[in-house]
């Protein structure tokens, strides 16, 4: 059977922007160190968390900060970015001048989603996007990342489940690579992914049900009571506490994501961050065929304010989306 790796499937490509080929093979090489890493955690001392604490005042586990460095030293080292911007850090990280004579792009991460689950062994995630700095900027500051989702050239995100997988769009739908661990290669096993346009599986964290708005309460509610319910059929709840696994379960099968507002997290905006989940994943469900949404506007043409900005993320299967619009706007 003929493989198409990764770096065959970025050859033929039709790439709108040349630079793309270097820069997901950057990424991809950074994600399987830090695979690495996360694989060994236990055996290297690092599983533990940090005193000290993120811009989001999150405590950072030892991974967080490895795999931030990780992904720093292994992507600005191939010319292509002016500057870095991260979950883990307070201010943009401006690229050594030798590495940034001619970076034309920006590059944002979450270097390990979900990575309260490390000591369970439950899966964890890395989530890129990539934008194009504004043009004559060699040294961007806040303002130069403050760009709409639908400004991302690529978007993606890393998997370290039962095997290593790397998801990805640039703008031509969404591709899936598993990494083969004899070879070293990211192989194309996910072609072309569509998310089935309806779904009877929900994710959402109910422990903060009390907290929630009336139309997310209404449209749970309709779920739960299945069948004889509202909306006339069965409905599985599922929660894994990262978003890469949540995302990637409806990539697979379908069904939805929801991280809303509620009343202990209005007063920042939400829980999940704009340009560093909500934007790539975003972009990723849309290339799918699928609908992602803050329950007012389309995340992707969101006008970001902050580099760390929150907001609400409702994504997902088309009809469910939709459906769920009709309880805002009730």
């Amino acid at each position: 059977m003929n493989k198409t790796t990764l770096a065959e499937f970025l050859t033929h490509a039709e790439l709108a922007e040349p630079a793309l080929r270097g820069m997901i093979t950057d990424i991809a090489q950074a994600c399987k160190a830090i695979a690495v890493q996360v694989n060994k955690g236990s055996l290297l001392g690092t599983m533990g968390s940090l005193e000290a604490q993120n811009v989001q005042g999150e405590t950072q586990k030892q991974l967080d900060v490895i795999s931030n460095d990780l992904f720093l030293q292994m992507n600005q080292q191939g010319g292509h970015y002016a500057g870095m911007a991260s979950e883990e850090m307070d201010e943009p990280y401006l690229i050594p001048e030798r590495y940034r004579q001619h970076g034309r792009y920006l590059l944002l991460f979450d270097p390990l989603d979900g990575s309260s689950n490390v000591n369970l062994n439950l899966s964890v995630g890395t989530i890129f996007s990539i934008l194009r700095c504004p043009h004559g900027i060699s040294e961007p500051l806040v303002m130069d990342f403050l760009q709409p989702g639908s400004a991302q050239v690529c978007a993606g995100y890393a998997l370290y489940g039962s095997s290593t997988m790397l998801v990805l769009t640039i703008g031509q739908g969404v591709h899936g690579f598993t990494l083969d661990q004899d070879s070293g290669d990211f192989v194309l096993t996910h072609a072309t992914m569509q998310i089935a346009a309806s779904s009877n599986e929900f994710a959402i964290n109910m422990a903060r049900q009390r907290w929630w708005d009336a139309p997310v309460q209404r449209y749970i509610a309709d779920c739960q009571a299945g069948s004889e319910g509202p909306l006339g059929k069965d409905y599985n709840m599922r929660w894994v506490a990262s978003m890469v696994a949540e995302v990637h379960r409806i990539l697979i099968r379908g069904g939805v994501f929801m991280y809303p507002v509620d009343a202990r997290t209005r007063e920042a905006g939400g829980r999940l961050r704009l340009m560093y989940e909500a934007n790539p994943m975003a972009w990723l469900v849309e290339q799918a065929g699928g609908l992602a949404s803050d329950g007012q506007q389309r995340i992707l043409d969101i006008t970001p304010q902050g580099l760390h900005q929150r907001v609400a993320v409702y994504l997902g299967s088309r009809e469910e989306i939709q459906r769920m619009a009709t309880y805002f706007k009730a």
